[in-house]
This record gives C-alpha cells, structure tokens and sequence, in this order.
C-alpha cells in the first residue's frame, strides 16, 4: 500500500447537442466545451494531476476529455474504451481494477446514469458530508466526484473509496 492515497475522479461528460448523426456520434455543445474547460480549471485549482484517464468512446466525452485536461495543463493521453459507451457500473469497475498499478490520479469520464450510480456505490460514507449530500441531490453533466483510495486498483470495490469532493462546473 502506498503512503498517500490514490485519487478518482468520477466525470460525466459536458453538455451535449441533443441531435447528431447517432448518440455515440454527439458532439459538445458550445456551453459543453466552456463547462469541461471550467472543470479542468477546478481540477489545477486543487492541484490535481492526472496520470491515467479511462474514456468512453462517444464523442462527447473525448471532446469533455480534452477540454478538461486541456485547461487542467495535463499531458497525459486519455484511453479510449469502448466497452464504457454502454457500461454498467459492474463494468465501470472491472475497467477501473486494471489500472496501472503506478497510476496515483485516474480520471474517468462517462455517461449517467452509470458515473451517478457508479459515485455512489464507491462512497465509503467517511468522506466529506457536505460533498455526500451535493452528489446526492443530482449529478448534472459536467459533475466531478472526487475520491480519495488506499488500496491498490486491482482491489476496488464499491464502498471503498472516500469522497472528498463534488463539483458541479460551469464555464
């Protein structure tokens, strides 16, 4: 076990256009691109950095994805997963246990409900109440669950991490 915890940060994607070619297919909309950029912004505010990215592979989330690294000054690629499009949150957590075992900050950016579902499962109840009761009152696009975790990845499990944060951004 490491001697600082591990951090996950649970995103949904930006705003979205409500029509494209398909639903994988739908880009941000303007207030989509300033809403990731504003969420990255957060994110170098609390001096997180990223070192590994889990993505779904709809347009809107690699779009929420690069604003948000963009404006949080990481450099790191994100991993687009295809299997995270349509992911429950069982699946959701199979994908998050084969993180690289060096990795110290992971972000993944997703859809609702599975990123709500998925924040609230991993909640250990110790963390931060006020953070406790924001994420519980709805998970918006553009909502950040930020979780801190001691253990290695390959043992995530729902109710182990600790929520240390929630932020709605806004741009």
């Amino acid at each position: 076990m490491q001697s600082q915890p591990r951090r996950l940060l649970v995103v949904r994607h930006a705003k979205a256009e409500q029509e494209g070619p398909s639903d994988v297919e739908r880009a941000l909309a303007a207030q989509g691109h300033r809403d990731a950029a504003a969420a990255g912004r957060w994110c170098a505010e609390r001096g997180l950095v990223a070192d590994h990215a889990w993505v779904s592979a709809a347009r809107r989330t690699q779009e929420t994805w690069e604003d948000l690294a963009a404006a949080a000054d990481w450099t790191v690629e994100g991993y687009v997963d295809p299997g995270l499009y349509a992911a429950g949150v069982d699946t959701a957590v199979d994908l998050l246990r084969t993180t690289p075992a060096d990795a110290t900050t992971v972000v993944v950016v997703g859809h609702n409900p599975t990123m709500s579902t998925l924040a609230q499962l991993l909640d250990d109840g110790e963390g931060d109440p006020a953070a406790e009761e924001d994420m519980a009152s709805g998970y918006p696009t553009s909502g950040l669950a930020l979780f801190e975790y001691d253990g290695a990845w390959a043992d995530l499990s729902l109710t182990s991490a600790r929520l240390v944060a929630f932020h709605v951004a806004r741009g």
